[in-house]
């Protein structure tokens, strides 16, 4: 597929909650389809810059294209958003006003078959969002330890089913090597009791959410991010999260929750002595969710989540 169209969930919704100025620096830690970054860098002036961040390199190829002529500053990068402090220092910026993350697998990402991230069609077992990496969801499979794979289900899949479907798979690999996300369905479904499949969504959902989390690192990465994205802001600058799904918003929510908690000192201490002040102010006390128009129009759209927090010092 050449064309990386995405349909951008929470768009408007994000860019309020980003509160720009013309002239302000902002990033879009999650580029993909350049929606959120199109609103964004039309927006700004030709003092202010938008900074797009995508370890997906057709991702990158297809933002440069949509925001070519914008007035702004554009920097595009492709890399994981792990290392945001890092591209920060490379370009020469010191502080910015608003970064937005759009988490998850975007729909091209779905929609190409060839990437394997999608429980609907047959295609290598990939998932991997950066593709100049080594491991893969075919090494996670078949290389992974029973027990540990058992683990990744059960945590990041949150699969009542995680042992049964760990056991199953490793009986498989031992008859012969799963290549295929066909494959890897058929021993899902083989594992989960008919009465379980006939209900809920569907069998092998939860399995695949878990592996690709576990290729890619994300919760991992995540964390690292936004507390990186935290230092960076300015006062007064706006991190914007959009998640979709229940680990990705706890965690949100609790680093939000921690950088935004205030003395800790023992309520008997009549002066505080830990000097800990807030680094955030929470602006969503609860998330924002689609609205029943958007649902309509992109189903994708029904579990996300967004949340805004502003940076005090």
């Amino acid at each position: 597929m050449s064309e990386f169209q995405h349909q951008t969930v929470l768009c408007q919704e994000a860019i309020e909650q980003l509160n720009i100025r013309p002239d302000g620096i902002y990033v879009d830690a999650t580029t993909g389809g350049a929606g959120h970054a199109f609103e964004i860098a039309s927006r700004l002036s030709s003092s202010g810059t938008l900074i797009g961040i995508d370890q997906d390199q057709s991702a990158i190829d297809a933002a440069r294209n949509r925001l070519a002529g914008m007035n702004a500053r554009i920097e595009l990068i492709r890399q994981n958003f792990s290392y945001l402090t890092e591209i920060i220092e490379r370009i020469h910026i010191t502080g910015i006003d608003g970064i937005l993350f759009d988490l998850g697998v975007s729909s091209p990402q779905l929609d190409q078959e060839e990437r394997g991230f999608s429980y609907k069609h047959d295609a290598p077992l990939d998932m991997r969002m950066d593709r100049t990496q080594p491991f893969s969801a075919f090494h996670l499979v078949n290389a992974t330890p029973k027990d540990e794979l058992a683990k990744i289900l059960w945590i990041y899949g949150e699969e009542r089913w995680a042992k049964r479907i760990a056991q199953f798979i490793d009986d498989a690999r031992h008859e012969k090597t799963i290549t295929t996300t066909g494959e890897l369905v058929e021993i899902i479904k083989e594992a989960i009791p008919a009465s379980a499949r006939r209900e809920g969504p569907h069998p092998a959902k939860r399995s695949f959410q878990a592996i690709r989390i576990a290729v890619n690192r994300e919760l991992e990465v995540l964390e690292s991010a936004l507390k990186q994205a935290i230092e960076l802001l300015n006062p007064q600058g706006r991190l914007v999260a959009i998640s979709f799904h229940s680990l990705e918003d706890r965690l949100v929510k609790s680093c939000f929750a921690e950088a935004a908690k205030g003395c800790e000192c023992p309520k008997d201490i009549p002066i505080c002595i830990c000097n800990r002040k807030p680094k955030l102010k929470i602006i969503t006390k609860k998330p924002i969710l689609p609205s029943v128009e958007e649902l309509k129009r992109n189903p994708r759209a029904r579990s996300s989540k967004l949340r805004t927090a502003e940076k005090l010092v």
